[in-house]
């Protein structure tokens, strides 16, 4: 008899593509997946420790879990970047855990539960140059119309906050043509929309080819058939160059929409971050991308209460805010990581200083947003089915304007049945926070 895994993944897109990679070996090796943990003889959780709030999520679900070794659960593993991080803290203070596995690990899995099976406690960790696992049969965990592509593999910014290089080791892109073939494979499953990730998707095919290759990569893939569009992700700005510019303003399978990790805008805190670029290179580049590609969708991620950040610095991050006008922010609160050399920067901003900065950003955001999302009603967007609502009435999905589970959805009614993966035409009637309701009406007729 089979026995049934059930995994849960935490995370970020790159990690889910983590997940849906053991998923496929699992299922290779006549493993029954569940979505059930109460079914689940082995679960496995697939962590993130990028941040305090993520490694809080992914302690609550570790110990969430554990509760099933009292039933029917005979195996609790955990992997990713908490397990990478802190294995030998899991292991002592979470007895339940039978075995711990690292980011450079994945392809091991069915090995660990062999020998955790045995009674021994596992731990695998330490191959951070590992990439042939990403060459793997994923087994995607939605059917939703989308999948992300990760293209590369660890970081070589060195960002002084940041945890990741010293958790999945250098950059390292995969080759082109292996990115294609998995690409092929996705249309063929049915996917309509292809999200390209990686820690920095700009600075693909440098370690491999010798310079950029993201703008090639791109155009390869959508020439594949049955793929509307191609959207990137974590794109650094001062990795974005002309010939990546005009790719996305003249290919028309490219979704005009650019996720830029921009963290601040005062000089003196990005050099303290490690940052390459300066707030007016960044600047500039930006009022190059909104003239040279009409309808772009710029969204950026930010950081408050970096250790020095004063009021001053604080000032030009709001003004740089409110003239740029995002149309999709992300505002994070420094998270002080034991390892990084921020930590040692002084001095630290105080937390009460660092959550009004933030409540500041987000208040002004929401009125950015407010503006925007009103400015879009009676105009026509094509979008992505993605499901059902909840009240049965409404369908969901995405316009080129929203990515999935970051940004907002549209809501719309539709007096035919539509499909998942489908693409309609929604009229954008109503507002409703960071959320759009519409009705769906038929282009032809017009």
């Amino acid at each position: 008899m089979k026995k049934k895994i059930g995994v849960i993944s935490l995370g970020c897109p790159k990690n889910l593509v983590d997940t849906e990679i053991m998923l496929g070996i699992l299922r290779d090796n006549e493993y029954e997946i569940t979505n059930k943990e109460e079914e689940a003889e082995i679960i496995i959780i697939n962590t993130c420790g990028f941040i305090e709030s993520a490694k809080k999520e992914s302690i609550e679900a570790i110990l969430e879990m554990a509760h099933y070794k009292q039933d029917k659960c005979r195996l609790l593993i955990v992997t990713g970047c908490l397990a990478e991080r802190y294995r030998e803290e899991i292991i002592k203070e979470i007895p339940e855990v039978d075995a711990i596995i690292g980011v450079g690990n994945y392809s091991e899995i069915c090995d660990v539960i062999l020998e955790a099976s045995n009674g021994k406690k596992v731990v695998k960790y330490g191959k951070l140059d590992e990439i042939d696992y990403l060459e793997g049969e994923r087994l995607l965990t939605y059917n939703k119309g989308y999948a992300y592509l990760k293209i590369a593999e660890g970081c070589d910014n060195r960002c002084t906050y940041c945890i990741i290089p010293y958790l999945r080791g250098h950059y390292r892109s995969r080759k082109m043509e292996d990115l294609v073939n998995e690409a092929g494979k996705l249309a063929k499953a049915g996917v309509k929309e292809i999200i390209l990730v990686a820690q920095d998707t700009t600075r693909y095919g440098t370690d491999i080819y010798g310079t950029k290759k993201l703008a090639e990569l791109i155009r390869k893939i959508s020439e594949i058939g049955g793929l509307e569009w191609i959207r990137l992700l974590y794109c650094y700005p001062e990795e974005i160059d002309d010939e990546l510019i005009d790719e996305i303003a003249g290919n028309p399978k490219v979704c005009k929409y650019l996720d830029i990790p921009i963290q601040h805008a005062s000089n003196d805190v990005l050099r303290a971050m490690g940052r390459r670029g300066t707030a007016e290179q960044t600047e500039e580049l930006l009022h190059k991308l909104k003239s040279r590609i009409p309808g772009l969708i710029l969204r950026t991620s930010l950081i408050v209460g970096f250790p020095g950040e004063d009021n001053k610095d604080f000032e030009k991050l709001f003004e740089f805010v409110n003239e740029f006008m995002f149309d999709r922010l992300g505002v994070f609160i420094y998270s002080k990581e034991e390892g990084t050399p921020a930590a040692k920067i002084r001095p630290q901003v105080k937390s009460r200083e660092a959550r009004e900065r933030y409540k500041d950003l987000m208040s002004l955001q929401k009125k950015i947003t407010t503006e925007k999302n009103h400015a879009r009603l009676d105009k026509t967007y094509k979008v992505i089915v993605e499901g059902v609502a909840d009240d049965g009435i409404f369908y969901y999905g995405r316009s080129y304007s929203e990515a999935p589970e970051i940004d907002g959805l549209i809501y719309f009614t539709s007096s035919e049945p539509v499909n998942i993966g489908d693409f309609v035409s929604v009229k954008i009637l109503n507002v409703d926070d960071y959320d759009l309701i519409g009705d769906v009406v038929d282009e032809s007729s017009k």
